[in-house]
């Protein structure tokens, strides 16, 4: 299958171009809608929303991932990318950098084909998707391939202690995986001290917690209720992490 991972949102007609491509190109294979709006022109904060959601899908799909604030420019190249199976295809902006540092032996390819056709701003349209579309069919990439070698990134955590992703319920995703954190831990988010439950029907109706979401991802939210609405919370918004002995 071919997951899409952009910011495009469902408005207006871009990620209806690009499936348009995707089903000249792809013909019968099925092309799902993973996320519309991820983290616009934010690419670290996609990232790590990228790396959770990706491996709940099966070997051999193939991502079409669009968060490209540097599209037409020369600060960017774009890419291949294989990590465990899966593969990858957009700008290597950091997007794919946490995908590839969890990975066993993650390999990447920088694209040179282009279309006869390439707009300065529409490479989700023009390179990205019949890229795709190729790697869906079965066809390798073109060239060997390179051990993951960008390093501009090093510098971001394993875990980022930020909001990455609110839902439309007002949900708050963090960069942090849940399994990073003690069992006890609290979560402190612009003065909000937030304990910890396995589900929001442990909580009182418009009561604030924590909890390990069905992907792995600590998540902030109001029972009930809307976590960005109650507590101020925008994407970029730092998390602290409390233990239970700092609590004390």
């Amino acid at each position: 299958m071919i997951a899409l991972f952009t910011d495009f949102g469902l408005t207006g007609p871009y990620t209806g171009q690009v499936k348009a491509v995707l089903f000249r190109e792809a013909p019968g294979i099925p092309v799902v809608d993973l996320f519309a709006d991820a983290p616009a022109f934010n690419p670290r904060a996609a990232a790590y929303l990228l790396a959770a959601y990706a491996v709940e899908f099966p070997r051999d799909t193939v991502f079409l991932c669009v968060v490209d604030p540097g599209v037409g420019t020369h600060r960017r190249r774009p890419v291949i990318v294989e990590a465990d199976g899966r593969w990858f295809v957009g700008p290597d902006n950091g997007l794919f950098h946490v995908v590839a540092r969890r990975a066993t032996a993650p390999r990447y390819w920088v694209i040179d084909w282009r279309p006869e056709r390439l707009s300065a701003s529409f490479h989700g349209r023009d390179l990205f998707a019949p890229v795709a579309a190729r790697l869906a069919r079965a066809e390798p990439p073109q060239g060997p391939p390179q051990g993951w070698g960008p390093q501009d990134f090093e510098e971001w955590p394993d875990d980022l202690a930020e909001v990455i992703y609110i839902d439309h319920y007002g949900n708050a995703m963090t960069g942090i995986r849940a399994s990073a954190l003690p069992q006890d831990a609290r979560l402190e988010i612009r003065g909000h001290e937030l304990q910890r439950a396995r589900t929001f029907g442990e909580v009182a109706p418009e009561t604030g917690f924590w909890y390990e979401n069905a992907n792995g991802l600590a998540e902030i939210a109001v029972n009930a209720g809307s976590a960005a609405e109650a507590f101020g919370i925008q994407v970029g918004t730092e998390v602290q992490v409390i233990s239970a002995a700092e609590h004390r």
